[in-house]
């Protein structure tokens, strides 16, 4: 008998602000693979069409992205869903992308052939060590960045606790005990997001989330530029140690 799918927790199309972690895995596939191609055979005109594919679907959104489209309606429903992520870190390395292959494309164009195989081949090393081990440079540099832009434009040393009081969820959490609370700024469909809070109450912590969905300002206040991101909490709201993010 066929195996039944579970049901996906995050639209493609309107949960926005998460994703499923292969399906960026699955378009630095194609990129790199098609990257590839153009400067091996010289035809570099494909890169351009990889630049305007990416410029659409940031523009756009994912419905408009054909590779996106043939994740989510061809490869998603017959896998199943993988582990949900914040989307941000993705979005930005398909940005990074763009100029990289729009900067190719035009190298070509103008002649400096040289210069265009280069950028291609870059794009396509990086896309290809991305989607054979995940691990993403773009995305990197974007959770680098926004740990330093949280830190210098937020000094987060500290949490209103009072302020906060009612955005927190605190269901089925561990009674408190003489170690620090924790609080834990998360999304509803972050699969790192409840693995994290989950571990952190298994622990015997006493952990006060907040949904960044919810209350956006509240995120944008605090520098929360990723999720998760915890910090243990003193009683008079100090921060004592980041935990995640």
């Amino acid at each position: 008998m066929p195996t039944t799918l579970a049901p996906r927790t995050a639209h493609p199309y309107r949960d926005l602000d998460v994703i499923d972690a292969r399906a960026p895995r699955f378009n630095q596939a194609a990129i790199g693979v098609l990257s590839l191609v153009a400067v091996v055979t010289g035809l570099w005109p494909i890169l351009a069409l990889l630049a305007a594919q990416l410029a659409i679907g940031l523009r756009f959104g994912r419905r408009y992205c054909v590779v996106c489209v043939m994740y989510f309606e061809w490869v998603q429903p017959r896998f199943g869903e993988g582990k949900i992520e914040d989307s941000r870190p993705p979005r930005f390395a398909n940005m990074i992308g763009l100029v990289v292959l729009g900067s190719a494309s035009v190298a070509y164009a103008i002649g400096l052939t040289g210069l265009g195989a280069g950028l291609g081949l870059l794009v396509a090393t990086l896309a290809l060590l991305a989607a054979a081990t995940g691990l993403c440079v773009g995305c990197e540099v974007y959770r680098h960045g926004a740990r330093l832009r949280g830190i210098k434009a937020h000094a987060f040393d500290r949490v209103e606790l009072a302020e906060m009081a009612d955005a927190f969820d605190v269901a089925g959490h561990a009674a408190p005990g003489n170690g620090d609370l924790v609080v834990a700024f998360s999304h509803p469909l972050c699969t790192d997001c409840r693995d994290l809070i989950a571990e952190l109450r298994g622990d015997g912590r006493h952990v006060l989330t907040v949904d960044v969905r919810a209350r956006p300002e509240l995120a944008r206040k605090y520098g929360v530029s990723v999720v998760p991101t915890a910090v243990a909490v003193a009683p008079d709201g100090s921060v004592s140690v980041r935990l995640a993010g």
